[in-house]
């Protein structure tokens, strides 16, 4: 059994329109979700398949940080799939720079996610205090290493040739594993 805080307006989006998305999480994972919206918790309990309640888990997780529930549920889908959430307000010292540095990470008009998810191969969300991913661990590493260089302050010229280079490795080590 787990209990997992989720953000109050991300609530719905885990039960879903007339709990479909719950009732798909239940049945993908064989799970029973107790979710109480008056203090945002949602505790999952594993059923038959205690993978299915890790991967559940997982999913209640992504979807509390923004992702839409249909991206969430490849978890499902890929045992290698992980979530990776990295706390932005650890380096932003005030509200102002926490929203300089959402900016800088979703880029003007959602230009640089856009760019890293399709470079990668992951899925992002920039949501409250938070950037996620969902993807494999290499695929999480490379955009770890790219938060921490826009953070940091990197002009995004360095984070997409980086990510280029990043894709091409990637690529190689795609053909070399078959």
């Amino acid at each position: 059994m787990t209990h997992i805080k989720v953000p109050q307006d991300r609530i719905g989006a885990i039960i879903g329109p007339q709990g479909s998305v719950k009732k798909m999480i239940e049945e993908r994972s064989t799970a029973t979700l107790n979710i109480d919206s008056e203090n945002g918790t949602v505790e999952v309990i594993a059923g038959d398949d205690p993978v299915g309640g890790m991967r559940a888990t997982d999913v209640i997780q992504a979807i509390g940080r923004g992702f839409n529930p249909d991206k969430t549920y490849i978890f499902f889908d890929d045992d290698l799939m992980m979530l990776e959430v990295i706390d932005l307000s650890q380096t932003a010292s005030t509200s102002k720079e926490l929203l300089r540095l959402k900016g800088r990470i979703i880029g003007k008009g959602g230009k640089t996610r856009e760019i890293i998810e399709s470079l990668i191969g992951i899925k992002m969300s920039v949501y409250g205090k938070t950037v996620s991913a969902i993807g494999h661990p290499d695929q999480i590493i490379i955009v770890r290493t790219a938060m921490d260089m826009l953070i940091g302050g990197a002009t995004h010229g360095a984070v997409y040739s980086f990510l280029e280079k990043k894709k091409q490795d990637l690529m190689r080590s795609q053909l070399d594993s078959y």
